[in-house]
């Protein structure tokens, strides 16, 4: 059809158009273009990113580059949210995605670049971020302590792994009088990856494996954040807040969910039990997921299931993804307590 035509001939020569833009060339309603371009979507002649009003088109041989901020900023006296305001003015953030997804963008950019600032003790960092079809990433980068030896020193833990166990809890923070420890938990829950990696520890939430990994990469200085967030996620802030911050508790964060297998391989002693209970009675709810665990000693099962869980009656402890022999061992020593 001649309209068809017309919108191809037009995103050969512009590299992307908005349904206004279209609207206005070929002098049709929103709901007469949209016919057209179901049509053309369908035949794979055209492709759509972004969302409602702030969506957009183009060919499929000519995806739109990257829109991209680099910056790097002085630490002292710095504001995260002025930052975000410049970055999201510069990228049209609010107009490119929907009103979830820049929300949730919001709110982890904000929340660890406040971190760089409050907890890094580097005097610079540096910011990347950029846009394109399919997601948004941005990379926070400074050359300070490290945020796994800043928690291992100010809480005198016994090295940066255990630090690392201790964050991904959440509620963990070297500045309770300013800080709740929520940033990390919650930016890993909204985002599509979530990378965070400090000296030789690299830690990545794969939200659609439902996964956690652990690495051990070359030495990085200081702390680099790595943040992707679809540009077709359908997630939303308040939902994953009321998930581990529900109406119930007040909207107080009191549930976590710890990935059992990121604390050792073989689980056989109580003093591992031990150290993956340390500051859990600060929750109301705990889920233990046990994805990837193959064994489960009894002096670990004991430790967790009989002992702490006698001490902190107020404390409701699920488990998923365990295989029948781990559940057996659990059945076996709470049991034992009866």
């Amino acid at each position: 059809m001649r309209t068809r035509h017309k919108i191809l001939e037009f995103l050969k020569s512009h590299e992307t158009a908005t349904s206004s833009e279209l609207c206005d060339l070929l002098g049709i309603s929103r709901q007469a273009l949209n016919v057209h371009l179901r049509s053309l979507i369908h035949g794979d002649k055209v492709l759509k990113a972004g969302s409602t009003r702030a969506s957009y088109y183009f060919l499929p041989d000519k995806t739109p580059e990257a829109h991209q901020y680099k910056k790097t900023f002085t630490l002292a006296g710095l504001d995260e949210s002025r930052v975000y305001q410049q970055i999201a003015i510069i990228l049209n953030l609010k107009q490119s995605l929907s009103e979830n997804q820049e929300s949730i963008v919001n709110y982890a950019f904000t929340e660890m670049l406040n971190n760089a600032i409050d907890h890094s003790r580097a005097s610079k960092c540096h910011v990347q971020i950029s846009l394109d079809a399919a997601q948004l990433k941005f990379e926070i980068l400074d050359s300070g302590i490290g945020v796994f030896e800043s928690i291992a020193g100010k809480l005198t833990l016994e090295d940066e792994h255990v630090a690392m166990i201790e964050l991904i809890k959440g509620k963990t923070t070297t500045m309770p009088e300013a800080h709740s420890g929520e940033g990390i938990f919650f930016s890993s829950k909204v985002a599509d990856k979530f990378t965070l990696q400090s000296h030789a520890i690299q830690i990545e939430w794969d939200r659609a494996l439902d996964d956690v990994f652990v690495s051990k990469p070359r030495f990085q200085k200081g702390t680099r954040v790595g943040f992707n967030l679809r540009r077709d996620s359908r997630t939303k802030l308040e939902n994953v807040f009321s998930e581990f911050a529900p109406q119930e508790y007040d909207f107080q964060f009191q549930k976590t969910k710890v990935m059992i297998k990121l604390l050792k391989k073989d689980y056989i002693s109580r003093a591992e039990a031990r150290r993956l209970l340390v500051n859990l009675e600060k929750f109301r709810e705990v889920e233990l997921d046990f994805k990837s665990v193959q064994h489960l000693g009894q002096g670990f099962a004991d430790e967790v299931f009989r002992i702490f869980a006698e001490k902190n009656p107020q404390l409701i402890m699920s488990t998923s993804n365990t295989t029948p022999a781990i559940q057996a061992m659990i059945k076996h020593v709470s049991s034992s307590s009866i």
